[in-house]
């Protein structure tokens, strides 16, 4: 069925193609769908990915930037630089797909166990720190007129939005009373220079080759803001798989990723950073209650959103680790 609605859509707007084929669903992404498929030209298949809400879905959650928006800022930064694919269609209502986007597929690996531990990608590991510098300050030089139109957030925003999405879950945490107290305490204002913030640049949304990073995923979160958000979100340890004492995704020091970020011609406030950390390892031990909560109360009682949900215990831990650490 998708693949005959895909066809359809590339006739009219890919110059050559006559239909689509080897369409598969790919796993991943809670709130939209992702699939992967060829569009079939004379010149050679083409590799391309579908990005769109499911049918039926509704209003986009309200800290989404929408998908129109993602395409945009995928296809800024494609045109700037910043490792991204490209974008190739915006959906219209004739497609009958939806809304969504139609990009460029980027051969890689996005699976954080393989890219830390298969010998594949050995060479690249060491080199991956630096490149995440480099690609966050490409991303946070995007010119602000040419992006659409982005919530703007600040730490006291997102302070008080995480505060009442914690106290809606009714699930006490001693830990989160701790680190919300924390976040209060030692808020350090608004921003002396607002950006772009990708709002989920991590281990799991990047494309890895054996070279480093190919493109950026995932830009729904997007908005503007304190880009050193961007730095201290990369390192909570969530998104280190195992790799604990490599704070960049698994990879490498902060002060590797400091260097590529400043030798890119940016500055780096590390007490900044230490505090969107915190903020980070909060708001994903949030987000996981939240998935624990509609695995308790929804209809769709999917295991995934169990095992999601009890990590919430460990950014308990993680948040003692970076709040109260040993021999403090």
């Amino acid at each position: 069925m998708i693949e005959a609605e895909l066809s359809r859509s590339v006739v009219r707007w890919c110059n050559g193609a006559t239909g689509a084929t080897r369409a598969a669903k790919l796993s991943g992404g809670a709130s939209q769908e992702t699939w992967r498929f060829d569009i079939v030209h004379p010149d050679g298949p083409i590799g391309a990915i579908l990005r769109r809400a499911p049918k039926g879905y509704g209003a986009a959650p309200t800290r989404a930037a929408g998908l129109e928006a993602e395409a945009q800022l995928m296809q800024l930064a494609y045109e700037a630089g910043v490792p991204s694919p490209r974008v190739m269609h915006v959906l219209v209502p004739e497609d009958d797909l939806g809304t969504g986007f139609i990009m460029q597929r980027i051969e890689g690996e996005t699976i954080a166990r393989k890219i830390l531990r298969d010998d594949a990608f050995a060479a690249a590991r060491p080199l991956l720190a630096r490149q995440i510098g480099g690609v966050l300050a490409g991303l946070h030089r995007l010119p602000l007129s040419k992006l659409p139109e982005l919530r703007h957030m600040t730490a006291t925003k997102e302070i008080s939005e995480f505060e009442r999405d914690y106290r809606g879950l009714n699930w006490p945490k001693p830990v989160f009373e701790l680190a919300l107290r924390w976040l209060r305490d030692n808020d350090p204002g608004p921003s002396a220079e607002e950006t772009l913030v990708h709002g989920d640049f991590r281990n799991g949304n990047l494309i890895i080759g054996s070279d480093g990073i190919r493109a950026v995923l995932d830009w729904e979160l997007a908005h503007l803001g304190d880009p050193m958000e961007d730095l201290g979100w990369v390192c909570v340890n969530s998104w280190r798989f195992g790799e604990i004492d490599k704070p960049v995704g698994g990879f490498g020091s902060r002060e590797e990723m400091f260097a590529g970020y400043e030798a890119a011609g940016r500055k780096v406030d590390v007490a900044r950073v230490k505090f969107w950390e915190v903020m980070g390892t909060l708001r994903w031990g949030i987000m996981c209650g939240g998935m624990m909560q509609r695995f308790r109360e929804g209809p769709d009682h999917s295991m995934e959103r169990a095992m999601i949900g009890r990590r919430a215990s460990e950014t308990e831990i993680d948040l003692l680790r970076l709040l109260v650490p040993r021999g403090s």
